[in-house]
Order: structure tokens, then sequence, then C-alpha cells
């Protein structure tokens, strides 16, 4: 049993009597339930959060988990965290990312990190893109049927995904893809104001571009568009920078 506690908290240290253990990930605190243990690899980061993986104990399954730091420091960034939360909970479809824990914090007081495990996933789509991995019909015409797959149930369920672009598009070695990070997803029937700076600027659809307030799902299709013109050119479709300045002067020719 004492060889089994050593093995659990190789690579960390143990906090709260051992039920926690603080790893340090890339230069970044992970404080774990100690039901996940080692090998922590780092995943890579995003813009709301660093991601590691670790092996859920009980189910042997290995997982990769999220931390946002600081989530409730301000307004925006907690109710980010809070959507991705609800919609992940409530959807279940094989191309959306399943969530499989949310880690309780060690001591309500000191709540400050939101911890997600979900489904791990080798690697995504902007990784393939830019790598030197050939293509070929098939691949593209199966990311596509995926991802338009996944998004019809996201559509039917009446919510906005607002944030598709390739590095959202998790896949793995089988060529399986999930679509991941809904922090930015809203339901069609929110009376809130509709903000339209939503949605990566390469794959913003023309209405965000013009600062519509009101809008449909059909800016989710478009970023699918942008999606697979990119996947077959391997580079973006509209990657400029002040590309919103030059669409509002091609309206005005026009």
């Amino acid at each position: 049993m004492e060889n089994q506690s050593a093995i659990e908290v190789k690579g960390g240290v143990p906090t709260y009597g051992g039920r926690y253990v603080l790893y340090n990930v890339l230069g970044h605190l992970f404080e774990l339930s100690s039901n996940y243990v080692p090998p922590i690899r780092p995943l890579g980061r995003g813009a709301y959060g660093i991601g590691c993986c670790a092996t859920n104990l009980e189910t042997k399954e290995e997982v990769a988990i999220k931390r946002i730091g600081n989530a409730f420091d301000n307004r925006i960034d907690a109710k980010r965290t809070l959507r991705e939360i609800k919609f992940l909970c409530h959807m279940d479809h094989e191309n959306i990312i399943k969530i499989k824990d949310i880690l309780r914090p060690p001591a309500k007081e000191e709540f400050n990190d939101v911890y997600i495990a979900h489904e791990l996933m080798e690697t995504d789509l902007h990784q393939i893109i830019c790598s030197s991995q050939a293509l070929t019909e098939d691949h593209c015409q199966y990311f596509l049927y995926q991802l338009l797959r996944g998004l019809k149930y996201i559509h039917s369920a009446n919510v906005l995904h607002r944030d598709l672009k390739p590095s959202n598009l998790l896949l793995n070695a089988n060529c399986d893809l999930r679509i991941c990070d809904f922090g930015l997803a809203r339901t069609t029937s929110d009376t809130d104001f509709m903000t339209e700076y939503v949605v990566t600027r390469w794959y913003r659809a023309p209405e965000l571009l013009l600062n519509c307030s009101e809008y449909t799902a059909a800016i989710d299709i478009w970023s699918v568009g942008c999606i697979l013109m990119e996947i077959l050119l391997r580079e973006p479709l509209f990657p400029v920078v002040r590309f919103p300045g030059r669409f509002r002067s091609w309206i005005c020719k026009e």
C-alpha cells in the first residue's frame, strides 16, 4: 500500500493530507485530486486555459484536464467557464467532446481555479493542417462530415457555437473528430444582447464583421466553409489582419 501511494504522488507534492497533489506543468501549478495519477504530460495552452493529461486511478482511463486559472477574477471569464460546463454536460454526441469529470476544489474558500477532465484526443485540426501530414480527399470528406454532423446536433438544440476554428476541432489516431470549447456558445433563445465580438477573426461571418447585433446559426456555417478551404489550401482562407475594414470598403463600392 505504501508503494502504491509513492507511485501516486511521484513528481508532485501532496497537499490537504494527501487528498490532492500539486504538479508543476510547464511552469503552471495543477492541484489535482489524488484520484488522478502520473504520468502527467502537458497538452498545450489556449487563450482561456492550459491542459495536461493524467490517468484516472479508478477507471484506468487517461484523460485530458483543462485548468482555467483564476476563473472568477472577472465576470466575462466566469460566464465563459460556466457556459462551457453547462453546454457540455447537457450534450451527448460522438462528435462533441465529452466531459468526464469536474474536479472539486480542495477548499471552498480557496476555489479560484476550475479543472475540467474530458476525453483525451491526440491532436487538433490546426496541428494537422500545419504539419507535413498528407491529407487525401477521403480525409477532407470525413472531417467535414463529422464537423457538420456535430454542428447539426448543436443547432438542433438551439445553440450557436460561435467559435468554430481548426484548433477547436480535436482528432485522434482514427481521424475521429470532436468539437470542443463551448465558452462562447449561447442559445438562440437568450434575450441578452448578442455581442458581435465572437469567432476568431479569420472565421468570422460578414454579418459579424459588419457589427450586426443579431445573427443566426449561419455564422457557424460560414466558419465551416472557411475551415474546409483551409484544409484544402493548407493555409487560412482569410488571413487578413485588417479584414473588417477592407470588407466594409468592398461593400461600399458595391
